[in-house]
This record gives C-alpha cells, structure tokens and sequence, in this order.
C-alpha cells in the first residue's frame, strides 16, 4: 500500500507511532470489509481519539524539529485520516470536521487537474466553491471535541483549494458574455466525445454527431475570430477558438483511432475503466448500496495510477512514454473517477447505514406521496391505505420516540423523524382532500 520510496523515520519515537498507527489502519481497513454489521458511532470515535493521541505524541517530538520531508509516518497518518474520514460519513457525522479531510483531498485532486489540463467550464467550479464554503462554515464552527491539530490541516487545505478555485475562476472572467456560453458547450462536446471513446462498443455516428456540433460553432467565426454584432473581436476570442482548434482535433484522433488501446497502456486502461464504471453504478443505486468506506480504496488506486506519471505523462513498462490520444483517454478515466468520489461525497446522507434503510424508504414514500398530490390526490381515502401501512410500520420501529438498534441510538434520528413526519403530514393532507370531495361526489 505504501510506496518503498517513501523512507522509514529515523527517530526510534516515530517509528513506535508508525507501528501504532499501522495497526490501527490495518484495523480500520478490517473494519471498513466486514458487512455481518453496521459500523458504530463509539467503534469510529473510540479509534478516532487513538489517532489523535497519537498525533499529540508526534507534535511533541516534533516540536522545534528542523523542517523535513514525508516518510512512511507522514503516509500511514494520512491513511488513517482518509479512512476515518469516509467512517464519519458512514456513520452520519457528515457536518463534523473529520469527514471533511476526505472531501478536500479530492476537490485538490480535480483542481490540480482542471489547473493541469485548462479544460473546464464554470459549472464545474460552482459546485467545488459551495462544497468549501460550507466546510469553512463547519471548521468555523467546530467543537472542542476534535484536534486542534485536525482542525489546522483541514483549514490550510482548504485554504488551497480555495485559492485554486480563485484562480480557476479568475480565467473564465476574462471571457467575454457571450463567449462563456460557447466556452461551456465546447468542454461539454469534449467530455461527451471522451466518454464515447471510452464506451465498451466505439460509436463513430456519435462521435461524427458532436463533431458536426463543433463545425458549427467554427462556422460562426469571423476571419477566425470570435466577434459581436459590430464585427468588434470578444475578449477571451483566442481562448475560445483555440479551445475549438484542440477539441477539433480530437475529435479527428478519436474517429481514427476508435477506442483502440494498445496492448502496453491496456491494463491500466482496463483497470481505469472497471473503476470508472463500478463508481457510475454506485452513483445510481448510492442511497441503498454505498457504504462510504468504499470509496477509500477506489481512491487510493486512482491516486497510486495518477502519481505514477512522469511529466504528466503516463510510461509503459518499458518506460515509453504514451502518446496524446493514450495520455488524453487515460487522464479522462481519472478525472472521470475522480468526479464520480466527489459526488458521491457530497451526496452523503446525515444519517448512520444502521438507520438508512428507514431513511431510504421514507424517501421513497415522500416522493410517491409528493407525486400523487401533484397528480391529483386520491379518489378515496381507502386509496392511502398501502402508503399509511408502511409509516405506521416504520413508525412502530420507534423506541420512545427513537430507531434503537439494539442498544445503540444510530446517528441521524433527527433527519429521519423528520421525513417520517412530512410522509404523515402527506398522507393527511391527502386523506383530508379525499374525504372532501367525497360527499360532492354523492350529490
């Protein structure tokens, strides 16, 4: 897991909490595989406060210590923090300061490649800067339960990130109005093409489609310039139409090499592509088949491919370098991955994996009982009798008013009283609506 070239510490100190935090990693990845139960809120706290007495012991010998680069400490810490990170989604603490170490270290991931790659449309910078605030706001206002340590890294790293994001920004804003919108669609082209030549069964209609697509927005130029209704040249027209230019001519090496991997590039490629689609699928069916923890090792293995490049560029084994298509098709996948991780962050549920199978059917019922009162209501009240079954049911789960599973009290009892409440504050409306019209129905 950890790379041989990263050196041990030399402090005899530093490497009894190596050996300490390596067992306590090798015990969260135990823990993360097995599925017999759900993981428990005072399981994830009880090793969180063992890394972290361990953290003070590191700063202590530290203290003072000349500056120094990472060894295999530095890495199996990061490790440990990753993990526990991704069990406080799991277990529903999605507002506390240690799930967001997971979340900043892949928005810097997908900024360093939207900064390496300069491809990238304002849609995607949206949602990164909403993400960063709202983990500034949980930072801010943190509680004295979690590390000050903790607290400073997730700080400074998302200080990064949103001094990238800036400067990310910064770019688009040199484009004139009317050339954001191209801008948008050609980066749109771009990912469609991409994803068409990264398909199981290569599609060259496709492909020929979006190439129309930019034959159209080459049209529009003028002496290829970008201009407004006064022949003036946009701000940003070079930008946009050399934009164009590359995105032409991938499409041109997409249709002549139609998904064709050489066999030297095509077991990362095949590796890359399993990844990809395993993350699709869980963002599909993540409301009932994600366990957050699982992300950790579809990260690790898309951090181990994206840092073994050289220069940006990815060698075989024989160190040849790939060309562009390789380069571009494999770089895809990754950012691809990388995008899917972070949606599926984001869309964590506040709520514990003992408690979301109720969540998820409450949900269910919600938008069943949304879409019949937007559809009309019910002719009788009779018609409620399947949604009322199933809350009474979930109701009848409730313990005092809260999901006890066994003796545990799950996070997440809140969110799902909540929903519970909305579905029966529905299902009246509905019941009311139906016994009203009934008796003008008799007339």
């Amino acid at each position: 897991m950890e790379t041989p070239a990263i050196p041990m510490p030399k402090d005899a100190r530093e490497r009894e909490i190596l050996d300490t935090l390596t067992g306590i990693r090798d015990h969260l990845l135990l823990l993360k595989r097995d599925r017999t139960k759900y993981i428990r809120s005072q399981d994830v706290l009880l090793v969180y406060e063992q890394v972290i007495e361990q953290v003070k012991q590191l700063n202590e010998i530290r203290k003072g210590a000349a500056e120094r680069g990472e060894n295999r400490l530095d890495k199996v810490l990061e490790s440990c923090f990753q993990l526990l990170s991704l069990f406080f989604m799991t277990i529903g603490r999605t507002n506390e300061a240690p799930a967001a170490y997971a979340l900043t270290s892949t928005i810097k991931r997908l900024l360093d490649h939207l900064t390496e790659s300069g491809l990238f449309s304002a849609k995607d910078l949206e949602s990164m800067s909403t993400t960063l605030a709202t983990l500034e706001g949980v930072l801010k206002n943190t509680n004295a339960q979690h590390s000050p340590y903790l607290v400073e890294l997730l700080a400074k790293r998302e200080e990064l990130c949103k001094t990238s994001l800036e400067n990310l920004r910064k770019q688009l804003e040199k484009l004139a109005e009317p050339l954001r919108e191209i801008h948008e669609k050609l980066i749109s082209i771009l990912r469609s093409m991409s994803l068409a030549n990264t398909k199981a069964k290569f599609s060259a209609t496709e492909v020929q489609k979006l190439q129309a697509q930019l034959k159209e927005i080459e049209g529009k130029l003028v002496d290829g310039k970008f201009v407004d209704a006064e022949g003036s040249v946009l701000e940003g027209s070079d930008k946009v139409s050399d934009l164009l230019t590359r995105v032409l001519h991938w499409s041109d090496i997409v249709l002549e090499r139609k998904g064709a991997i050489p066999d030297n590039f095509r077991a990362v490629y095949d590796r890359l592509v399993s990844i990809r689609n395993d993350l699709e699928k869980l963002s599909i069916t993540q409301a009932w088949s994600l366990r957050e923890t699982d992300l950790y090792d579809y990260q690790r293995e898309l951090d181990k491919i994206d840092e073994s490049r050289v220069d940006g560029n990815f060698f075989d084994e024989e160190g040849k370098p790939a060309d562009l298509y390789i380069q571009r098709t494999l770089l895809y996948l990754i950012r691809r991955s990388y995008g899917y991780i972070y949606y599926l962050m984001i869309s964590s549920e506040p709520v514990s994996e003992a408690l979301l199978p109720c969540y998820n059917q409450l949900q269910t019922l919600k938008r069943c009982l949304l879409e019949v009162k937007n559809n009309g209501g019910v002719s009788t009240a009779r018609d409620l009798y399947p949604y009322s079954m199933k809350l009474n049911s979930i109701d009848n789960l409730r313990v005092d008013g809260k999901f006890m599973v066994g003796n545990d009290l799950p996070e997440g009892q809140g969110a799902v009283n909540e929903l519970l409440a909305e579905c029966f504050d529905l299902a009246y409306e509905l019941r009311v609506a139906a016994e009203d019209q009934t008796p003008a129905e008799s007339d």
